[in-house]
């Protein structure tokens, strides 16, 4: 099928692909279903034809391809209708290891990175806990730094891979708050002293095992924390847009393969003297499935290329995984009707393929959270507009029919507004209750808010508060992203976490006065706000803090910032000086609306009308300085 996505390359990749699955996987399957367990041998085929680092460097033994490799890879994994094992080669290629490769230092990178693209090693991402899915921020698995060790104590539940692989990505608190902030991840050996698994039973992904995790006192070198201590939850965070890509894209290849199973199986199967394909009603509900399914898939490509192109894309992201696992569903449970009784016999694999979609909506964020997130990033950013009477509306003059709405220039495209381990396989499984829990993320305690334009003070403050918090998560991976690390994107929520507005200075929005001036009656424009910068530093706060921001300014005022803190001090220079540990773009009319408290940095940063780098850093950042007087 022709695509604007694929290119030849990608077309011979796929033959290569299917023709090595076909050979050396596929006959085993079965067996490995009935052993609910991979054997070595299998991952050691899969990194001899470089299956295991496709979007790793060289230098670690990947071949650096595009990520449109992938998609055709785990579209061919899916296409062999065993979730299991398309489950346990995802988590370990595509969560597990990216954490390492992302966040990792150079000992964690020889040590596992290399290893498990060589199928040596192979991991698994430990969040979930017995009382802890989708509130990440209230874990309770504890490190202790003692020396040059952490002391690991706690549980985890639901993790792929956790019983036969060889290391852990795990969360765990290490500070003595109990917000989001004091979360770190490190790798954990499996076989270290005071780790024991427990084989968990599932009705599908039999293939893959899942494991419930207890760690009793393990030490663990400090070498093996995965970046900065107490960053923990932004790298999860920023790392859940490509755990429900890659859910979206083996969700929706799973059903093409139901599909195409059982195209082959009423061609064949007869009732009534006649096969079954030439019953109607079989047809047209063959011919829904397959039209929703290509919906789907173009749905699903286009959220991959926004990926791939470092794009804001949690909308995408977020409709593609609610769209394609909640579809794969219906497409299994309707197809394995046309297979009858033999439908519901364990010798034929749709009766496995019916099992297996069924964990998909659960698993990487449930359907119920998907909505949540998309609805508010529809709801938030939409903006009431009261109807005018007829004496305030300006008569337009007569344009043709086939003239094209003027939008304004700063607006964004409707296709590329961004409000934007499963951990694939972590499945998170808690009922939903008023606030549905998804797999590892959000607290609970935020999910009913909606930003109202006419609540109380109190009710604003409280809005805001959550707003702050939303984008204080909401990470994202734009064109500034450094070449060596991810910035995607999550929308979560926590009712522990600081007041961090991620603007690009603090706002208090629930403040009725104007901000069209510095206090001073002066008119405010970019210049001036930048220049008030070293007067609003919080110079007791920065204590031995360093860094330097640069800003880029679009528009009348288009220039470029400087903002170095260091020393206790803040210099603003104008034009770019230094090497920056952080890049903010966006135009001078957004900038302005944001420091006036017109425009919500949150939904500004979701609408992709500001772009920023390096998250965490920014929200470091803003922390040092006071409000714009009068705002």
């Amino acid at each position: 099928m022709r695509s604007p996505y694929f290119l030849e390359e990608h077309h011979m990749f796929r033959e290569s692909v299917s023709g090595f699955l076909t050979k050396e996987i596929v006959p085993k399957l079965d067996e490995w279903e009935k052993e609910e367990k991979i054997p070595r041998i299998a991952w050691k085929k899969l990194a001899e034809q470089d299956l295991l680092g496709l979007n790793y460097p060289e230098e670690f033994g990947g071949i650096n391809a595009d990520f449109f490799f992938s998609v055709v890879f785990l579209e061919e994994l899916a296409r062999l209708t065993n979730g299991g094992f398309t489950a346990s080669v995802a988590v370990h290629e595509y969560m597990a290891m990216s954490y390492i490769y992302h966040y990792g230092n150079d000992h964690l990178k020889e040590k596992y990175l290399i290893s498990g693209i060589q199928g040596e090693k192979i991991g698994a991402l430990a969040v979930t806990e017995p009382d802890a899915g989708s509130d990440v921020a209230n874990i309770r698995t504890r490190a202790v730094r003692e020396g040059e060790h952490y002391v690991l104590n706690g549980s985890k539940t639901f993790i792929t891979n956790g019983v036969y692989g060889d290391f852990l990505v795990v969360a765990a608190k290490t500070g003595s708050g109990e917000g989001s902030e004091n979360i770190s991840l490190f790798v954990v050996d499996n076989q270290s002293t005071g780790v024991f698994s427990r084989k968990l039973k599932k009705i599908g992904w039999n293939c893959s095992d899942t494991a419930e995790l207890t760690f009793e006192n393990v030490r663990m070198p400090v070498t093996h924390l995965i970046g900065h201590e107490g960053m923990g939850f932004y790298y999860l965070m920023e790392m859940f847009q490509l755990e429900r890509l890659v859910a979206a894209i083996t969700a929706m290849a799973g059903a093409q393969g139901c599909l195409d199973s059982t195209l082959n199986y009423i061609s064949q199967r007869e009732a009534f003297g006649k096969p079954l394909s030439r019953f109607q009603t079989i047809r047209h509900q063959l011919a829904d499935l397959a039209t929703e399914l290509e919906a789907a898939r173009q749905l699903t490509y286009y959220a991959a290329w926004l990926y791939q192109e470092k794009a804001p894309a949690i909308r995408e992201c977020s409709m593609s995984k609610l769209y394609t696992t909640e579809l794969a569903k219906r497409v299994a449970d309707t197809c394995l009707q046309f297979f009858g009784g033999y439908g519901y016999m364990e010798e034929y694999p749709i009766s496995r393929m019916y099992r297996d979609a069924r964990v998909g909506t659960i698993v990487g964020g449930t359907s119920e959270i998907m909505r949540e997130i998309i609805s508010k990033i529809m709801i938030d950013q939409h903006q009431y507009q009261h109807p005018t009477s007829p004496e305030e509306q300006e008569v337009e003059p007569e344009t043709s029919v086939e003239a094209e709405p003027q939008r304004d220039a700063d607006a964004p495209h409707p296709l590329e507004e961004e409000p934007q381990p499963l951990e694939m396989i972590e499945g998170k499984n808690e009922p939903p209750a008023q606030s549905p829990p998804d797999v590892e993320e959000t607290s609970q305690n935020t999910r009913e808010d909606l930003v109202s334009q006419e609540d109380s003070p109190e009710e604003n403050e409280n809005e805001q508060k959550e707003l702050e918090e939303i984008l204080r998560q909401l990470v994202d991976k734009e064109e500034f992203a450094p070449p060596s690390g991810t910035l995607l994107n999550e929308l979560e929520e926590s009712s522990q976490a600081e007041e961090e507005p991620l603007s690009i200075f603090e706002e208090e929005s629930n403040h009725e006065t104007s901000a069209e001036t510095t206090g001073n009656d002066e008119p405010l424009n970019v210049d001036k706000i930048f220049q008030t910068l070293p007067s609003r530093f919080r110079a007791s706060k920065a204590a031995d803090y360093q860094t330097v921001i640069h800003f880029k300014i679009t528009g009348e005022e288009q220039a470029n910032y400087t903002v170095k803190v260091g020393n206790g001090t803040c210099e603003v220079i104008k034009g770019y000086v230094g090497e920056a540990n952080c890049i903010v773009e966006t135009n001078d009319k957004t900038f302005m609306e944001i420091e006036s408290g017109k425009l919500n940095a949150q939904i500004a940063f979701m609408m992709g009308k500001v772009k920023i780098s390096n998250v965490p850093e920014m929200l470091q950042f803003t922390q040092l300085f006071d409000p714009l007087p009068d705002t």
